[in-house]
């Protein structure tokens, strides 16, 4: 979130004339959905034009917005998408009755959907499958950010979803919550290599800082990325990308901060603007595997 807040801070910056300059103003909501709750009412105390969210938790994005239309404020929701659908299959729109429908709120972001199965889609274009022992499956763990975040619902369902539609058989070993966070992905991984050991073909991770823990654990481990197991990440952070171009991890998948960034700020000055808007506007996925950095 720091390089989307750097770069959004950045273009609007760029998009400044003489006549026309722009007072931005920054909060970090610490993961804390409280502490951004009470961010979002002071904002709308102080008057702000447009407001620009990345919620803590995509849950409370029903309240959130309700919040900030009842304000008459913009709103747009960038990187962590509202809950797409509810327990019955009814899509957010249903669901909370036009919520996004209004015509002052969108939202800004890659479909997870396709993050997940392009790190799927990264094992099954492997010459071996992911089926490294050759028993005819691909055993794997799955380290999962947020469990109440759809990013990391739609990573952990679709990249195995990727692996069966292309007719592989697979086995989860494990399947546990990181958080997002290095260390714990750290731990999480080698926890599962020690009880585990040489059955893991392939690690999973919802993102690239757990991804980072997780390849300290597999060298400590003793294994080797690209010969005896694979590792998956998102986000395609430098150093994962430098992890890639060395051999030690499989696979990323760029979720385009910057596009992103740019995509909400230039809908955001439309609505400052008073002109019409869509209500969703979709970023792609772009996958980092050794192919993709080496052509770099």
């Amino acid at each position: 979130m720091t390089l989307y807040r750097n770069e959004i801070e950045n273009y609007f910056k760029s998009l400044e004339t003489d006549d026309v300059k722009y007072e931005i103003t920054m909060a970090d909501g610490k993961n804390d959905m409280a502490e951004q709750t009470n961010q979002i009412q002071n904002f709308i105390t102080q008057g702000m034009d447009v407001i620009i969210l990345n919620l803590v938790q995509t849950s409370s994005a029903d309240a959130v917005i309700d919040q900030v239309v009842a304000a008459g404020i913009p709103l747009v929701l960038i990187n962590r998408e509202p809950l797409a659908y509810d327990a019955d299959g009814k899509t957010l729109d249903e669901a909370y009755e036009g919520i996004l429908a209004n015509a002052q709120v969108c939202y800004v972001g890659a479909d997870a959907r396709q993050s997940g199965t392009f790190q799927g889609e990264m094992v099954a274009e492997l010459e071996n499958k992911g089926d490294i022992n050759g028993d005819g499956k691909v055993s794997y763990i799955m380290i999962e950010g947020d469990p109440e975040n759809i990013d990391a619902q739609y990573r952990t369902e679709f990249s195995v979803k990727a692996l069966t539609d292309a007719g592989i058989e697979v086995e989860c070993l494990d399947d546990q919550v990181g958080n997002w966070d290095q260390t714990k992905g750290q731990e999480l991984c080698a926890n599962a290599l020690n009880i585990y050991g040489d059955k893991v073909e392939v690690v999973f991770c919802n993102n690239d800082a757990m991804a980072l823990g997780a390849a300290t654990a597999i060298q400590t481990a003793g294994r080797t990325v690209g010969q005896d197991i694979y590792l998956l990440g998102v986000d395609a952070l430098e150093e994962a990308v430098q992890l890639v171009k060395d051999g030690e991890m499989t696979g990323t998948v760029l979720n385009d901060h910057i596009g992103q960034s740019h995509a909400a700020v230039d809908v955001a000055v439309k609505l400052l603007n008073g002109e019409d808007i869509d209500n969703y506007y979709w970023v792609d996925y772009v996958k980092v595997n050794k192919a993709y950095v080496d052509a770099q």
